[in-house]
């Protein structure tokens, strides 16, 4: 690996090395303010706008460069529709073959174009984070603000880019009219919903998708499994992409997914029922559900150890384990034993391969399906919080086969077991295990289209601050060795804790604060609602099952609409403050409490906590360090980490508050979410003010 001005240098095309954003000059014209600053006191304004100037004079070259290519496509196009017109008349199949790959050869050399806008985007957007860390200046808001709607400003043209926008609506449209549609008359403007399916199409909507920032429901669901990608990654061949992907093993990688959540929840409308019938306690159900989240914290660090070397072997233990974990779970109610059932769960636990199946996508997936199955393994694991609850309510009957019970207790032990078995049977028949290759660090240019694949998510001047370690990679540019260094994959959980910085913290304990929130809510619905209202096991599975249908409905409207409406960080807030309100509405306070007041606040404060994951996914994505992209202790495995020991603590909240009685078990468990939620929030807004 090497630091970003060495990569941007890598990546430029060699013919149009003389309009790429000089970042070099830059970063030396930075370095020589901030000497003359220490020898002399500087003018503020005097840098400021010499610093300004230079910036302009750096993206006009750019701007001017790009109109012209832009000409240059245009003119082909130009050509291509002419030719295109005299077929109409006489139609000949093989002229219609070429006049097809020749809009698509116009598309390939429009990608470079894109991926020519990005890397100056992101090079204009590192030299502003730069120069602010230098100086302490809030340069990078004074520039995009004075710049960005100025009728004059070149600065648009990166950030708008109407004319590429018209280039590639220009190819997307002829290539549809060359599409055998089989009769129809109507065009892409007469079903706007029905995507044209074409990879050069693909790969220039999701380069522009890119540019803007546009969100859109497959991308925002994409972000809430945390698979992180650096920024200008180095390029790898699409065929060794192509070699490494099999589908049937993707497909049983999210198969893994949704059965351990299925596994997670099926237990919890039936787990204080469980405790009773073996003698303990009501609330003990917070254990129960609590030991598989406890056992999770360790399986997660040697699962993603473990994906170092292999896929197949873990997943293999992992059904094996979580079969036994089943089986156990299911024979503790004839041994009349809380300790086999406890160690059942744990079993469970152990087994869990979320650190392999997210590891998998990144590793194995290429970089064009990646989001589809990053989109994949969160939709995964809402269908499964969503069965699993639904599968209790049906397993409503009590019978014997000898001396084996049957009932809405162990039933899910049995179910869950006989699926990890069949699961079991599929992965050793079905699954590929992929090509391991050592990592190359010196990568030949790639001159193709489909380098801009290998771009990043992050728009032109997002205002989220990288971290401290991404600035210190930058200043290693005259180090290679340094930035080798600097770029390897970190080995302990501490040396992961030293890269986050204040704001990733920040995200961090948002993270902790919704899931101990939405864990309450689940793992004591039974028991407070049997308490309150005398629902049956199978009223407590309908709710918890729809409180788990509203996560894609929830993410979809999110996604496609109020993303796109709203800044990142004001979802967040605004969510934050609409999960405080919701566990304000559980306590029971005066009143009688009721069934609608329950149910409301358990919505509202669910579905809050899912927008706020997503959001707040969505940011630490950014602001995390470029290093924790990789490796055992990767952002995804910190925030499983995160989640799951908020987790085990709800779950152990919830045992502990039951020794006080089951009237005082709801009020309780909800004051240390609130206060979670009030540091949280505080947290939020001193983020904004320190570092915003």
């Amino acid at each position: 690996m090497v630091a970003f001005g060495k990569k941007l240098k890598d990546r430029q095309i060699q013919e149009w090395l003389g309009y790429y954003i000089n970042y070099k000059l830059m970063k030396k014209k930075v370095k020589q303010y901030a000497n003359q600053s220490q020898a002399v006191t500087l003018d503020r304004r005097y840098v400021l706008k010499d610093f300004s100037r230079m910036l302009d004079n750096q993206i006009e070259t750019i701007v001017l460069f790009l109109l012209e290519q832009q000409g240059v496509l245009a003119s082909r196009i130009s050509e291509l529709n002419e030719k295109k017109d005299s077929l109409q008349e006489q139609p000949d199949i093989s002229k219609i073959n070429e006049l097809r790959e020749a809009y698509r050869a116009v598309g390939r050399d429009l990608l470079k174009l894109l991926y020519f806008v990005e890397i100056n985007a992101i090079g204009l957007r590192k030299i502003l984070k730069k120069f602010d860390k230098r100086f302490g200046y809030k340069f990078t808001d004074y520039y995009v603000k004075t710049r960005a709607n100025h009728p004059y400003s070149q600065l648009q043209q990166v950030f708008k880019h109407v004319g590429l926008g018209a280039v590639v609506g220009a190819i997307s449209r002829n290539l549809a009219d060359l599409q055998d549609r089989q009769g129809s008359y109507l065009s892409i403007y007469d079903q706007p919903a029905l995507p044209l399916q074409d990879p050069v199409v693909d790969s220039m909507q999701a380069a522009v998708d890119r540019l803007s920032h546009s969100t859109n429901f497959l991308n925002f669901l994409a972000q809430h499994a945390l698979i992180m990608q650096e920024e200008l990654p180095s390029p790898v061949e699409e065929e060794v992409d192509d070699q490494k992907y099999h589908f049937m093993s993707l497909l049983l990688n999210l198969a893994n997914t949704f059965l351990y959540m299925v596994n997670t929840y099926i237990i919890v409308p039936t787990a204080d029922d469980y405790s009773m019938s073996l003698g303990a306690a009501a609330t003990v159900c917070g254990i129960v559900i609590g030991a598989m989240a406890v056992a999770q914290i360790f399986s997660s660090v040697y699962f993603s150890a473990w994906s170092n070397r292999s896929y197949f072997r873990p997943l293999v233990f992992s059904s094996i384990i979580l079969f036994i974990g089943n089986t156990m779970y299911a024979l503790a109610y004839d041994l009349k034993s809380i300790p086999v059932l406890l160690i059942g769960r744990l079993c469970c636990g152990f087994g869990s391969a979320r650190a392999v199946n997210r590891r998998y996508i990144s590793d194995c997936v290429p970089l064009r399906l990646r989001m589809q199955a990053s989109a994949g393994f969160v939709s995964a694991s809402a269908l499964g919080m969503a069965c699993g609850p639904a599968l209790a309510g049906l397993l409503q009957t009590n019978f014997k086969i000898y001396k084996l019970t049957f009932n809405q207790d162990t039933l899910p032990g049995w179910l869950m077991a006989f699926a990890w078995l069949i699961y079991l049977v599929w992965l050793w028949i079905s699954f590929k295990e992929p090509a391991r290759e050592a990592e190359v660090n010196n990568v030949p240019q790639e001159s193709n289209a489909d380098a801009l694949e290998k771009g990043v998510v992050e728009p032109l001047l997002l205002k989220s601050p990288e971290n401290q370690q991404d600035e210190d990679e930058e200043d290693g540019d005259e180090s290679e060795e340094a930035s080798k260094e600097s770029h390897q994959p970190v080995n302990s959980i501490a040396a992961a804790y030293r890269l986050l910085t204040p704001s990733v913290k920040v995200q961090l304990l948002i993270y902790f604060m919704l899931k101990y929130a939405m864990e309450i809510l689940l793992s004591e619905s039974s028991v407070v609602t049997t308490y309150y209202f005398g629902w049956s096991t199978s009223t407590v599975a309908v709710f918890l099952a729809c409180l788990g249908l509203t996560v894609l409905p929830v993410n979809l409207v999110v996604g496609s609409y109020i993303s796109n409406m709203f800044e990142d960080r004001q979802i967040l807030l605004a969510s934050e403050i609409m999960v405080c309100l919701g566990i304000l509405m559980s306590f029971q306070v005066v009143f009688q409490y009721s069934v609608p007041q329950y149910v409301c606040s358990g919505l509202l404060l669910f579905v809050s906590a899912e927008v706020l994951e997503g959001v707040n996914l969505s940011l630490l994505s950014r602001v995390m360090s470029s290093r924790l992209s990789r490796g055992t202790y990767n952002g995804g495995l910190l925030s499983t980490e995160a989640g799951t020991i908020a987790r085990v603590i709800a779950d152990a909240t919830i045992t502990l508050a039951g020794y006080l009685g089951e009237s005082m078990l709801l009020n309780v468990t909800l004051l240390p979410s609130l206060f979670i939620c009030i540091v949280s929030i505080l947290a939020t807004f001193w983020t904004y003010n320190s570092l915003y």
